[in-house]
């Protein structure tokens, strides 16, 4: 039986700027639903229709299972389980041929410490019955596999990108640089992949985000690491990048960033947002700076450093005030005196310069990972979480304007 309860997420933070008081936007209103308490680590979440019924399912990875949630009942689905001896780490799923069904693949092998054997990506097919055990096809990977996501390519067709913590032989962050791959999929799934290399200079390239900046019809991508954040572009001679997030020459003061997501403060006001660094304490924005730079790199605003180990990032315009706000995760691993939580930050001026804070969850999520979708049809966006610490799975219903 799921338990429900109403949450009214409570202002914890002053504003932070002069005449925040005034035309002051909503607070963020959500009534959170447990989905799932017993899950073991919740590595990562998805939401995309598993069943073709026209509603959205929440998909988990977890340590030794990848399991689908039914919408609305939240029935739970065993897809596919110890695919190999390591745990599972990620996934995409998303319908990428029309049908109205969500394709999907994972990531396993996890082990960080292993930079040469570790890793494993798979391409799963379906039953006819999709709430029963799916086929694992085994694709081929670079070591420390960490994220993944469909991708739009140049020719309007999704390829497979899959993004590994370090690069082979890596150690402390130190060495080669990871090889994020794009996979190219063939008519049948069962033979051969390509791979294509999207770049390989990163390292500890803990998230990355598809992004659509142009006219084009394929994605863009950025991609949060040590070194920054990089807006990489497809060309027909290859991939090119432009760093917009890191140390300018002759800098040291930026440590990297382990999330990374988009938001907009107006129709061409995009921003970035950042964890920084890997883990990390500090939330931060960037936005295009009004007379440009001479390196290329945005400008900084910190909205908060007082996150445990931050390690889920969403954006989205959850009260309709035409700005999206940004929810913020933070798990506290190892820190069992140390409170775990959500919290969501609404710009309060097209500027990006003034932002309130808000608690969404107060200590009973140690948030794993995050993704944003409307789950009910009412045009709002929900939040989903997983717990690591909490072992749960929890659901977050946008309930602005009631």
């Amino acid at each position: 039986m799921l338990k429900h309860r109403t949450l009214i997420a409570g202002l914890t933070a002053a504003w932070l700027g002069a005449g925040a008081f005034s035309a002051e936007p909503p607070l963020p209103r959500f009534r959170s639903v447990d989905v799932d308490t017993h899950v073991e680590i919740g590595y990562g979440v998805a939401v995309a229709d598993v069943d073709g019924d026209g509603r959205p399912d929440i998909l988990l990875v977890d340590k030794s299972q990848i399991v689908w949630y039914q919408n609305p009942s939240w029935q739970k689905h065993v897809i596919v389980e110890k695919l190999t001896e390591s745990d599972n780490v990620c996934i995409a799923a998303q319908d990428i041929n029309g049908d109205g069904k969500a394709e999907i693949a994972v990531g396993a092998g996890w082990n960080p410490s292993d930079t040469v054997n570790s890793g494993a990506v798979f391409y799963l097919i379906p039953p006819a019955d999709r709430t029963q055990r799916w086929e694992p096809v085994v694709l081929p990977h670079e070591p420390t596999v960490h994220r993944m996501r469909w991708v739009r390519n140049q020719s309007g067709k999704f390829d497979l990108v899959v993004v590994p913590l370090h690069g082979r032989g890596n150690k402390a962050g130190v060495g080669a640089g990871a090889r994020a791959l794009a996979y190219h999929i063939p008519a049948d799934p069962k033979q051969p992949w390509t791979t294509e290399v999207i770049e390989d200079f990163m390292h500890l390239s803990h998230n990355f985000q598809p992004v659509h900046w142009t006219d084009r019809e394929a994605d863009d991508l950025l991609i949060a690491g040590k070194e920054g954040v990089f807006h990489m572009v497809h060309h027909p001679e290859g991939w090119k990048r432009a760093q917009l997030v890191g140390n300018a020459p002759g800098e040291t003061n930026f440590v990297g960033a382990g999330e990374v997501r988009v938001g907009k403060l107006a129709a061409e006001q995009p921003f970035v947002a950042t964890i920084e660094p890997m883990h990390g304490t500090q939330l931060a924005i960037y936005t295009i700076p009004s007379s440009g730079t001479a390196t290329g790199l945005w400008k900084r605003t910190l909205l908060d450093d007082s996150l445990v180990d931050g390690h889920a990032l969403g954006c989205a315009d959850f009260i309709g005030i035409g700005r999206d706000q940004i929810v913020a995760g933070w798990r506290a691993m190892g820190k069992a005196d140390t409170k775990v939580g959500i919290r969501i930050y609404t710009p309060l001026d097209a500027s990006g310069k003034t932002w309130r804070t808000t608690l969404l969850d107060d200590n009973s999520m140690a948030c794993e990972d995050l993704c944003l979708a409307d789950l009910n049809g009412d045009g709002k966006m929900d939040i989903v979480a997983s717990g690591r610490a909490t072992h749960n799975l929890k659901i977050y219903f946008n309930e602005a304007g009631r």
